[in-house]
Parts: structure tokens; C-alpha cells; sequence
């Protein structure tokens, strides 16, 4: 049997014939002069079949997972090129909430399980911490604005969570959304400094969270403030850890590039997240909606919005593990 070393000289002219056929194609939609030449569907037809078969004899054979990954990003290009389905915008997106964007996250499951970690362990460490010792809290905010964190989670506000700049539940909704997609988007391209600055914003955001939760529970507002937080946290903290998860996968690329080029696999990696940051605008969109009309309400009582929560938390770790199973 053929070491890996010889199989990839063996069939390595084929497999890049194939990566620049695709990269005509893809170039080509985007600026349709810059290459005039029409590309030869079954050049790329023949090349595609030959390089399924490469796949299945590296996978048979566990080549280095550099060569399987190589082989899976061409099959993949192709097979989209050669099968692809003029779709109205309705069925994209449809395709997107149904399959692509829950694949996506299961694809990088190790990413999102170090950004989870990385995000939650100081939620909790600091939580506990501030709770009994709570004048620490004065370490992460100033005491101006830990006296306005009491205010907006009182039990006697109109609308829990409200800023006192804010005069209606769409002025809030606003800011969610301005708050919410910034702090998403300081753990995603924090990537590009090798991973450093996503590990940081993720830590610092828990660190945040968990000193307020750990302070306003001691202050004795922990009724008002986990159920202003229970129902939005579904959509919000997912996708914030997804985020910080894409902005992994991006340092990563940067760290570890393996045979491809710095540059190279980083774009690489930019197409693989690309699905993962449309989904999680969308879910973050959605975060800011329920937090702004729900979680603000005081008039729901919070038995009612524990038990919406518990639903919107089920459904989401479900949407995740399930959806689109059949796809995988």
C-alpha cells in the first residue's frame, strides 16, 4: 500500500486542476469579467467522481487528517457546484435554520465547548465569590453603577432592566441589539489576534456576569433579576459562546495552519463560520426582542417566565443536538 506521501504526489495535479476550476467558478460570480474562458462542466464532472474516490480510499486507510480534510473541501465544492439549485430567498433561508446553520455548530463542537468553558467557569467562580464577598463587585463596575444595576432590578420598577436613558421598551429593544451584536462581534474577531482576544472578551464578559448576578442575589433581588434573565439568556449566552467559537476556529486557522498558507487558511476558515455568524445575528436579533417585551415585563408573573424559559432552553439545546440529523 502507498504511503500518504506517495498518494498525494500520485493525484495531486488533479486535485489542484480541480481547486482552480472551482476557484474560476466562484471568481466568476462575483466579477464576471475576470475570467472570460467558460469553465468545462465535465472536466470538472470527471475530476469530482475521481477525487470522491480518492476521499474514500483516504478515509479507508486513515491518511493524515490535513489530506482527508483536502479531499472533503473539494468533493464538497464541486458537489455543490455541480448539483447546485437555483433557490428563491425563501428557500435559503428555510435551508439555513433547517440544516446549515445547526450543522455548523455541531461541526465545531471542540470550539464551542472551549468557549463555553472559557465563558462559564468565571460566570460561576465570580458569581460565588462577589456573593460572599459582595464589596468585590466595586473590582469589575464603579459604585454609581452598581447603585443602578439595584434600581433596574427592583421588584417595584415599571420595566425590569430598564435604563434610566430609556423611556420605552423600543428604545431598549434598540440597545439590546447595538449591545447584544457588539459584544458577539469583539468575541468573533478577537479570532484574528490568534484566538488571545476572543479567550479575553469571553472571560470578561463572564467575569461581568457573574459578578452582577452574584451581587444582586446577596442584595436579595435575585427573584426579579434571574427571571429578567432566564427566558433571553437562551438566545443571548448561546450565541455569544458561538460567536467566541467562530472567533476560535478563525485563531486557530492563524495558529495552526497546517500545509495551506496563513492567508489561505484563514479564508478557509472564514467560509466555515460564515453560516455560524448568520445564525447567530438572527439569534441575537431575537435575545433582543424577547428581553426587551418579556423579560422587562413586570407584570408576568416570574413562575410564568421560568417555565417559558425552561421551554425556550430546551428547545434551543434540542435545535442544536437534532435538527437537521438527517443532513449530517
Amino acid at each position: 500500500m502507498m504511503t500518504p506521501l506517495q498518494f498525494e504526489q500520485l493525484y495531486d495535479s488533479e486535485w489542484s486542476e480541480l481547486e482552480v476550476l472551482l476557484g474560476q467558478v466562484s471568481s466568476r460570480t462575483l466579477v464576471r469579467t475576470i475570467t472570460p474562458e467558460p469553465v468545462s462542466g465535465a472536466r470538472v464532472a470527471l475530476l469530482y467522481r475521481r477525487t470522491c474516490e480518492h476521499l474514500a480510499l483516504a478515509r479507508a486507510r486513515a491518511y493524515p487528517a490535513y489530506l482527508v480534510d483536502r479531499l472533503e473541501r473539494l468533493t464538497a465544492g464541486a458537489h455543490q457546484l455541480i448539483y447546485q439549485r437555483r433557490e428563491a430567498g425563501g428557500a435559503k433561508l428555510r435551508r439555513l435554520i433547517a440544516t446549515e446553520f445547526p450543522e455548523a455548530v455541531r461541526h465545531h463542537a471542540s470550539y464551542v465547548a472551549v468557549a463555553a468553558a472559557v465563558f462559564l467557569l468565571p460566570t460561576i467562580v465570580v458569581a460565588l465569590v462577589v456573593y460572599w464577598r459582595p464589596e468585590l463587585i466595586l473590582a469589575v463596575v464603579n459604585a454609581e453603577t452598581a447603585a443602578s444595576f439595584e434600581d433596574m432590578y427592583s421588584p417595584g420598577v415599571e420595566s425590569i432592566g430598564r435604563t434610566r436613558t430609556a423611556s420605552t421598551d423600543w428604545t431598549m429593544f434598540g440597545y439590546y441589539i447595538r449591545n447584544n451584536i457588539g459584544v458577539a462581534f469583539q468575541c468573533f474577531a478577537g479570532g484574528l489576534f490568534t484566538g488571545l482576544g476572543t479567550l479575553f472578551f469571553l472571560a470578561y464578559n463572564g467575569i461581568f456576569s457573574g459578578a452582577l448576578a452574584g451581587y444582586l442575589a446577596q442584595r436579595g433581588l435575585a427573584p426579579t433579576f434571574f427571571s429578567f434573565v432566564a427566558t433571553h439568556s437562551a438566545f443571548e449566552l448561546t450565541a455569544i459562546v458561538l460567536a467566541g467559537a467562530a472567533g476560535l476556529r478563525i485563531g486557530h486557522s492563524l495558529l495552526a495552519p497546517g500545509r495551506m498558507t496563513r492567508k489561505d487558511a484563514l479564508v478557509q476558515a472564514c467560509e466555515e463560520t460564515a453560516t455560524l455568524l448568520y445564525g447567530i445575528t438572527a439569534m441575537l436579533v431575537v435575545a433582543a426582542a424577547v428581553e426587551a417585551f418579556w423579560s422587562s415585563a413586570s407584570w408576568i408573573p416570574p413562575m410564568v417566565k421560568y417555565a417559558v424559559a425552561a421551554t425556550c432552553w430546551t428547545a434551543t439545546i434540542l435545535y442544536f443536538t437534532r435538527q437537521g440529523r438527517r443532513a449530517d
